[in-house]
């Protein structure tokens, strides 16, 4: 298994504070993102991580061969990064990834690590996390699910009635779907050149292929996407929280 962090965007809705470094880097608490990424893989047993980077790519690197040399490192570089989305960014990894499973992690989450640990240790072999709420907006990948529990759709543009919840940018695929998935994402950038896309509607291009994605509730365990100054700041207590456990 591989993990993939995906963290090449210029985080322009943090402004002034990404202007010179990459939304991984801010600090919240006394870790920065990507520490609190790095540590919960750590402790789910899992060393071998693909970076996928862009703005302030050096940054990233500098910093995670610094503080962690008990990780296997690969370093993929988006050129692309000002003009396209993450599943661009997903797309570049599709060689490395290949014959491997896959663990899918965006960069600008902060999550307990038993999340990860409770993936791993699902029944289900492909799985994505899920925070449950019926309190949703336009901002949040929401999903719905089929009559067997396995999710029906997964998109920005769901409807928040029709919605169980929130899928929190950590996905665990198989061998077999990772294999569908990249040939999904390959298809809808090279044949159909939406590389501005979220990487969610490959997701839905293999759930109506017939593939089957089980939504994994967190729970109470606490965790949050970081888009703006004030999630930066609502996150502060969380990472408190997080520390102290």
């Amino acid at each position: 298994m591989k993990v993939v962090i995906l963290a090449a965007g210029m985080a322009r809705r943090l402004q002034p504070l990404t202007n010179s470094t990459p939304k991984c880097l801010l600090p919240v608490g006394d870790k920065t993102l990507i520490d609190r990424a790095l540590i919960s893989i750590k402790a789910a047993g899992l060393s071998h991580v693909v970076i996928v980077t862009g703005f302030e790519a050096d940054q990233i690197k500098k910093h995670c061969q610094s503080h962690y040399s008990d990780i296997n490192f690969e370093w993929i570089h988006n050129e692309r990064f000002e003009e396209t989305n993450n599943i661009y960014s997903l797309w570049l990894t599709k060689e490395t990834m290949s014959g491997h499973s896959l663990l899918l992690l965006d960069s600008d989450i902060i999550f307990h690590h038993q999340i990860l640990t409770n993936l791993l240790e699902s029944n289900f072999e492909n799985c994505l996390a899920l925070r449950e709420s019926d309190k949703l907006g336009d901002e949040e990948i929401k999903v719905t699910v089929d009559e067997e529990g396995f999710v029906k759709a997964i998109s920005k543009v769901v409807d928040p009635k029709q919605a169980i919840g929130e899928s929190l940018g950590i996905e665990l695929f198989g061998i077999g779907l990772t294999y569908k998935l990249f040939r999904c994402v390959n298809e809808l950038i090279v044949k159909q050149g939406r590389d501005n896309d979220f990487y969610e509607v490959a997701f839905e291009k293999i759930i109506f292929e017939g593939g089957q994605i089980k939504p994994v509730s967190v729970g109470s365990l606490p965790c949050m996407e970081i888009d703006t100054a004030s999630d930066l700041q609502a996150a502060f207590p969380l990472s408190i929280q997080l520390d102290h456990e």
